[in-house]
């Protein structure tokens, strides 16, 4: 057991220089060392930096809603604890609480750079946004009281609170500090009273005396509290619960909103009853009692300068006996007119926007803001049918729920203006004609732009392509693969759940930008190649059928001996046309359409390749892909093998299963497990049967997709990972790891094997012994009856792990990538050609050179491949592979330049492709021949030189965890290895040497959510999927963190507030609005006295108001308060000239009578005058 222990050490720990196949042991295979390669690396730990730079999406699990109508802002509160400001398209800024707590109700400082934020922790945050990034001011936390409602007055600097216990605290907004002067709800009620009113739900001042104050409590009761004279004006009492107030502009009426879906209007004049109460959804019955209603929640009570009739807006309050009265509504009452506007999700808050901040004008309201759960969405309120505006933000990337992420930085520049003009005519039609209404902010295309694109992967089998540059995110074009297949009918035989299920949801995505080939994987085991086109087409979609199932009835063998070699035929896969049970197995997947298509412009379907079922048992899932538009090739593996085809050709180049692509290369040994027929007698630990355990594996599929837009966002803790190997497994106890043997075989065995543990002896180059899962294909959990449902979805060693090992399960060696690419196809070759690199679940990369015919034999000469027998060894499933020259420059795959598909051939002069062909001697003239191949697996990256296929470089990444992606990156003018690891941890290494330039923690608790959607690009950028509903981008490169401050909007420009309405005199003389009174005087300390200490406790934030003030803004801010000095500037010297011009014409005026009443009385004599 020691000698076995030795040679596992001596294996995991990769010495350099040591020989990559194990076929290569003579002495011309000596490989060179490092100091070879002659390679400059610039990059440093300085130039790495990571942070988040912006979120796109809509807002999930939102709470609550604010608007500043001077600075034309909109804010939405969170669930999480998250604020979402946005402005013109451009402003859009995240922020977080750090508590985490629901954001219950938010309110701006209008015109002030300031929002004041209540959590449900009770705790109000002032937030300064004033410049970039928002900052928390001040924080108040409540000791014994719940904050149920906050009200600011504008141009006022205190704030009122409203707790469930009825008591209105008022809060200085400077200090951050309660005011002695509090509003007990024992004094705001009778005296006779004796049950508590409830918490208040409303405050606000009256329009017509700021000195008044009305207080709404839940229980019916509203109160007019006199500020200045600290007694009660009246008191209302109404039967049913009360939700919302809203004055009339004048402040003589109000109206309220209560439970039984009722409205209220009262009059100052006389409270002791409404002057109107008003069932707008209910109905007086036969019987006499009226409809049942549901509350109304909100309403909104507004006048209009160009109608008498004001608007009476509201959510809620229809009849529950209606059809459709299940659905969430918003009414508007304008005059007779009554519209309800239906919606598809429930309503969370709405705003109705005026162009005055003032109480006392005339409102005028032009719009109304909808927060629904799930959407977003803004009423045009000054045109009779009430249309929506065009929505500028990207809150619909949830539509339907993102199941992959693609990430494209550096594009070709006419990529993104293509994509937009074959994508406005997918846009739909009969949005308002105005502007959206929110624009406040301002935005720059900064200096550091260049074309990036993001593509979604989407349940319903959508594809959307979204124009990242610039750190905005925008919609550009939206691809339907469903439409490649016939609909299915209920009579073709499918049963009702195949029908019901998501068969097309996106599982991958490949694009090259260059050729604009498009390809996507179906979680339906298909495959489909688009090509674009700027012209429609009327074409067939040509389909390939594939047959990649064979039995999986081989183990690796635990047997000392050499490798020996079993029959090939036993493992080849069924290639098409081969005899099956066709009639029955054709029911099991979707028909592509046999007639031609007419295709729109845009991406156009040229052809598709289905795995087929194969005596009843499904395709296993397409775990890898790759495509290549030189070549003419596209390449997909899954858990049982390998597929080439040749799309120009419309043919099936290889079909071979993962064993055969070793030949006699192959590292293991493997025996024959038992027959088909006594498989069952190991289900109980192992796998349910394959029909059975299809329909249960999609429907968890489904759950996986449908889990990521769940209200319950239940975060996968990492712990139990970091303080093990997180790829662990248990199996009826067994605890196994990938790189160890398991802990105790106990009784379990491999059928056909001898009685009694026995452990392999394994020589140089050969991997532990263990069975692997595909990277990708274990995002579908195989069922294990040890572990519950829930544990199946959420754990890393069955939902992600392709190193998960133990001798009790029926696994496969998948293929986990694919990469064409110019390279050395074998040892002795001395120049490179086409070849196609492939990684195994098994840590093995295998290279398969491609002969590829001349430009004019390619359509008729057929393209031959096969394996060239070379084997390289990693530790875990192989994610990556990357190419670099000899000076250490990334080398780009060999691309088609794209050309028109949609147009008439010449017959005399053939058009002939456009290749562009980035072979490794291009650029490496002094450095010789041959390459670099950066390999990485989940544990382990090399650097590989080629021909040689020496490795210069070993670096183990993780020890404790496994890579989820790896990708080689453009950082910097420089190219590094980044990785992002299941312990949440994001790593760079510098090439080729491999040393350690990031490690981060990142993320405290990672998700299968970032699992599955983390992706890196060029430029120190990437991306994941943070919610159901919103995509975060980061940056990990210092000068990418140095630009951000450039490239994002400015939330506050200095705008002078609008002037107060003018009091005319009779209104002023008769009483009709009372003179404002003095705040400070009334809730200051000298006059209110200090509050106690234990009924809350303040919270200093880094900086106090004033020193925000005074440093507030950055260059756009400073610009626009010097433009704005220079117009007010231009406007004083503009009225001095006009009053200095008057004052000359009045002079010469007077000059010109005073000579006229001279000459006049010039003769006169003193006693004539």
């Amino acid at each position: 057991m020691k000698k076995f222990r030795k040679v596992l050490d001596g294996l995991s720990s990769s010495s350099q220089g040591a020989v990559a196949s194990p076929s290569c042991s003579s002495a011309a295979c000596t490989p060179p060392t490092p100091q070879n390669i002659n390679v400059q690396e610039t990059l440093l730990s300085e130039n790495f930096h990571i942070c988040k730079t912006v979120r796109h999406g809509f807002p999930y699990q939102p709470t609550c809603l604010a608007f500043d109508p001077v600075q034309k802002l909109l804010a939405i509160g969170s669930r999480t604890g998250g604020i979402r400001i946005l402005g013109r398209p451009g402003v859009d800024c995240y922020s977080q609480h750090e508590s985490g707590a629901a954001v219950l109700q938010l309110q701006f400082l209008i015109n002030e750079g300031a929002l004041v934020t209540a959590c449900a922790d009770d705790t109000l945050h002032l937030w300064n946004f004033r410049q970039r990034r928002p900052a928390i001011l001040h924080s108040l936390k409540f000791n014994r009281e719940r904050i149920t409602f906050c009200h600011i007055p504008f141009q006022s600097k205190w704030l009122y609170v409203g707790t469930e216990r009825g008591n209105t605290h008022i809060v200085n907004i400077e200090s951050f500090v309660l005011s002695g002067y509090v509003i007990m709800w024992n004094k705001a009620i009778e005296l006779a009273t004796k049950a508590h009113p409830g918490p208040v739900v409303h405050l606000s001042d009256s329009p017509k005396d700021e000195c008044k104050l009305l207080i709404g409590f839940e229980s019916g009761t509203v109160v007019q509290w006199d500020l200045r004279a600290k007694k009660v004006d009246f008191r209302i009492y109404y039967d049913e619960a009360i939700h919302s107030v809203s004055w009339h502009h004048e402040g003589n009426q109000f109206m309220c909103s209560h439970s039984d879906g009722s409205l209220t209007m009262w009059n100052l004049r006389n409270t002791a009853r409404p002057i109107q109460i008003t069932y707008p959804h209910g109905k007086i019955l036969k019987e006499g009692r009226k409809e049942s209603c549901k509350p109304i929640l909100k309403v909104e009570y507004k006048t209009s300068r160009n109608s008498n009739e004001p608007y009476v807006i509201f959510s809620g309050g229809l009849s529950y006996d209606k059809a459709g009265g299940r659905r969430p509504t918003l009414t508007i009452m304008h005059g007779k007119a009554l519209t309800v506007l239906e919606m598809d999700h429930p309503i969370v808050e709405f705003l109705v926007l005026c162009d005055t901040p003032y109480s006392n004008k005339i409102q005028d309201p032009y719009a109304v803001v909808l927060l629904l759960e799930k959407d977003f969405i803004m009423v045009d309120l000054t045109q009779s049918n009430f249309p929506i505006f065009e929505n500028p933000y990207p809150m619909n990337i949830h539509e339907s729920p993102v199941t992959c992420t693609a990430y494209y930085a550096e594009c070709p520049p006419d990529i993104i203006p293509v994509l937009y003009s074959v994508g406005a005519k997918q846009k739909k039609t009969g949005y308002s004609h105005k502007e959206w209404p929110v624009s406040g902010g301002t935005w720059t295309l900064g200096s550091q732009t260049y074309p990036e694109v993001i593509v979604t992967g989407h349940a319903d089998g959508t594809v959307r392509f979204w124009d990242a540059s610039a750190i905005t995110l925008q919609m550009l074009y939206k691809l339907k693969t469903s439409k490649v297949f016939e609909n299915p009918n209920a009579g073709d035989g499918r049963t009702v759940e195949q029908v019901e299920e998501d068969p097309y949801a996106i599982q991958m995505v490949r694009w090259c930008p260059q050729s604009r080939l498009f390809c996507v994987v179906g979680i339906s085991a298909h495959v489909i190649l688009y090509r674009f086109s700027k012209n429609d087409a009327n074409a067939e979609i040509v389909s390939l059928e594939v047959r990649l199932q064979f039995d999986p009835e081989d183990v690796i063998s635990l047997s000392e001996t050499d490798p020996c070699f079993s029959d090939p035929s036993s493992h080849s896969p069924q290639m098409p046309g081969s005899p099956s049970n066709g009639s029955q197995d054709s029911l099991h997947y979707r028909k592509v359409k046999s007639r031609p298509v007419r295709m729109p412009p845009g991406y156009q379907a040229e052809l598709v390749m289905q795995l087929q079922w194969v005596d009843r048992e499904p395709p296993q899932q397409i775990t890898s892909l790759d495509i290549n538009s030189a070549y003419g090739l596209l390449a997909f593996g899954s858990c049982n093998g390998l597929v080439v085809v040749d799309y120009i050709q419309k043919t099936i180049l290889m079909c071979v299963s993962t064993l055969d692509l070793y030949g006699a290369a192959d590292p293991y040994q493997r025996l024959t497990r038992s027959p088909r027929k006594n498989r069952q007698s190991t289900s109980d630990f192992c796998m349910r049967s394959l029909s059975h355990f299809y329909s249960d594996s999609k429907k968890r599929i489904r759950k996986s997709y449908q889990s990521l837009t769940e209200l319950s966002d239940n975060q996968v803790s990492m712990d139990i990972e970091r303080s093990k190997s997180p790829i662990s497994d248990h199996v009826n106890g067994h605890c196994t790891s990938p790189t160890s043997q398991p802990c105790s075989l106990g009784k379990s065995r491999i059928p056909g094997a001898p009685e009694g543990p026995r452990l392999p002896r394994r020589g140089p180059g050969r991997p532990p012994f263990r069975k692997a899962q595909s990277a990708a294909c274990m995002e579908i959990s195989l069922p294990v009856s040890s572990l519950t449902e829930e544990s199946r979805e959420n754990s890393f060693s069955f939902s992600r792990s392709s190193s998960v090992s133990s001798i009790s399960r029926d696994t496969k060696e998948a293929v986990t990538t694919l990469q064409f690419g110019e390279s050395y196809g074998r040892k002795g070759d001395s120049l490179p050609t086409a070849c196609l690199w492939a990684g195994t679940s098994l840590g093995v990369v295998l290279l398969l050179p491609i002969s590829i015919p001349t430009e004019k034999e390619r359509l008729e000469e057929p393209v031959t491949m096969g394996p060239s027998g070379t084997v390289l060894m990693l530790k875990g499933s192989v994610l990556s592979f990357s190419f670099l020259d000899c000076g250490g420059t990334l080398i780009q795959s060999p691309y088609e330049v794209w050309r028109e598909p949609n147009v008439p051939e010449d017959p005399d002069e053939p058009r002939r492709r456009k290749l562009v062909n980035l072979s490794p001697l291009s650029s490496q003239e002094a450095c010789g021949d041959g390459h670099l191949a950066v390999v990485c697996s989940e544990k382990q990256a090399k650097v590989i030189l080629m021909p040689t296929q020496a490795v210069l470089f070993t670096h183990n990444v993780t020890e404790s965890s496994f890579l989820l992606r790896a990708d080689v990156v453009s950082v910097c003018n420089s190219v590094c290895l980044a990785c992002f690891c299941a312990n949440g941890h994001v790593m760079t290494l510098s090439l080729p040497s491999l040393r350690l330039l990031m490690d981060t923690n990142y993320f405290p608790l990672t998700d299968m959510r970032i699992a599955r959607t983390f992706v890196f690009t060029n430029g120190g950028q990437a991306l994941y999927l943070s919610s159901p509903t919103e995509i975060q981008r980061i940056a990990y490169s210092q000068e990418m963190t140095d630009n951000l401050q450039d490239m994002l909007g400015e939330l506050f420009t200095p705008i002078e507030a609008p002037e107060a309405q003018n009091q005319g005199f009779l209104k002023g003389f008769f009483g009709g609005n009372a003179q404002t009174f003095d705040r400070d005087e009334l809730f200051g300390e000298a006059a209110a006295g200090k509050a106690s200490r234990s009924l809350a406790q303040h919270i200093p934030g880094p900086m106090g108001l004033e020193n925000v003030r005074a440093a507030a803004g950055g260059v756009v801010g400073d610009l626009a308060r010097a433009r704005i000095a220079l117009e007010q500037r231009g406007e004083r010297l503009g009225e001095l000239e006009e009053r200095t011009t008057l004052m000359m014409k009045s002079a010469e005026t007077f000059s010109t009578h005073a000579h006229q009443v001279m000459l006049k009385h010039k003769d006169k004599k003193w006693y004539q005058l």
